[in-house]
């Protein structure tokens, strides 16, 4: 039997986007024509998978359609929610339409994951396949190339079958925290699951029987058409809206971890964002896109939908205009030397490998103090991204009017 994907879509990417009404969900974004949904529709075409399905809401339906019509995905079924009720019950109704054997293994993914080295991941699949039963759930763990809050951990023991077990879950830590769990040999948890159509049901009913309840009805008075099921609206919304981690992780004690150490990123913030394009940046760099400048150079790398990505060279005492933005704030990402900012009242020093954010309005400068290059890799958000939108105060190259 092969193993089923399913694809959890329905997340709405908020975090990227703080300030706008009409945002994209991350999983849309195009990041120079490929979206993270595309690259994870790719990753289900492996010989080990059989069609996938898509768990999205209304909202999202064109999208998904699309993205499967240009990945060439022909077999394939759609569940569309009709309310926002979290991944505990979406995953459980993606699990209980009727074309999935009881001891089918699915391997949950999320439509916004940047995953690499995919053979290493399906190899470890494929080997644990044999370890399902109707109980357990395997989770992902990625080692951690850096402390961070951004993601959650767990910790695991060694148990009979070379099992790694996993014996607790740490939601977000503080940066310090994160530290010791990795000097604890603690993994990210990336938020993907492997286990049994049989062993979700029997989760739900014991640990969430309202849940797996109205799941069940809703499913059951779904209404289907051209791969697409339409789950009862009614029954759907009676279901608790709770995270699968919440309604079904802390409660069971048969989790276990597939640990990988593969490069991994949720895309989730500006700064990870940066560091994509940063690692990628030849494949988007155009000669006719590079600025010069009196204090270095700016490179355009790309533009999207209501975002641009630039680097900027700031030459050895090169010193940008004290300035502001009325229609944009900035996320910067020093990559090399160390940069001076002035932020508002604030002096900052950042160096490789840092971050800082640029609200709207602020006023700013970055200036090189030192005898090598600084380079800044910026993300532009707003609705404004053009060399207008900007505000002089101050420029030792005479450039205030």
């Amino acid at each position: 039997m092969k193993i089923r994907p399913v694809i959890l879509c329905g997340g709405a990417g908020t975090r990227l986007w703080p300030n706008s009404k009409n945002h994209q969900a991350k999983q849309f974004i195009d990041f120079g024509n490929w979206t993270l949904l595309g690259k994870t529709l790719e990753r289900t075409k492996a010989s080990i998978y059989d069609a996938p399905i898509i768990s999205t809401n209304k909202k999202y339906l064109k999208q998904v359609k699309l993205h499967l019509k240009r990945n060439k995905i022909n077999r394939y079924k759609i569940v569309v929610e009709p309310a926002k009720r979290n991944t505990a019950p979406a995953i459980l109704s993606t699990a209980l339409i009727e074309d999935i054997p009881d001891e089918q293994p699915l391997m949950f993914f999320t439509a916004d994951h940047l995953i690499e080295k995919m053979s290493i991941f399906n190899k470890a699949i494929n080997k644990n396949k044999s370890k399902l039963n109707e109980e357990n759930i395997f989770v992902f763990g990625i080692k951690p190339k850096f402390p961070t809050s951004d993601y959650g951990y767990f910790l695991t023991k060694k148990i009979k079958g070379n099992i790694n077990k996993v014996i607790r879950f740490i939601e977000k830590p503080k940066q310090d925290k994160a530290k010791q769990i990795i000097k604890k040999k603690g993994y990210w948890n990336s938020g993907m699951f492997y286990l049994r159509k049989d062993s979700i049901i029997n989760n739900f009913k014991k640990y969430q029987p309202k849940t797996y309840k109205n799941c069940l009805n809703a499913v059951k008075k779904a209404k289907y058409n051209y791969n697409t099921y339409y789950l009862n609206k009614a029954s759907f919304i009676k279901a608790t809206a709770k995270s699968f981690d919440y309604a079904i992780l802390e409660k069971t004690k048969k989790i276990n971890a597939i640990k990988l150490d593969i490069p991994w990123s949720d895309l989730g913030s500006w700064k990870e964002i940066l560091k994509m394009y940063n690692k990628n940046k030849n494949r988007y760099i155009k000669k006719k896109n590079v600025f010069h400048r009196p204090w270095g150079k700016y490179t355009n790398l790309f533009e999207g939908k209501e975002f641009l990505i630039k680097e900027l060279y700031v030459k050895p005492k090169g010193i940008l205009s004290l300035q502001k933005h009325h229609h944009r704030a900035e996320h910067w990402l020093v990559t090399q030397g160390n940069a001076r900012i002035t932020l508002n009242k604030d002096i900052i020093t950042k160096k490789p490998g840092e971050h800082i954010f640029i609200p709207l309005e602020a006023i700013h400068r970055v200036q090189n103090p030192g005898n090598k290059p600084v380079k800044i890799v910026e993300a532009q958000i707003g609705s404004i991204l053009k060399e207008t939108d900007i505000v002089r105060y101050q420029d030792v190259y005479g450039r205030v009017k």
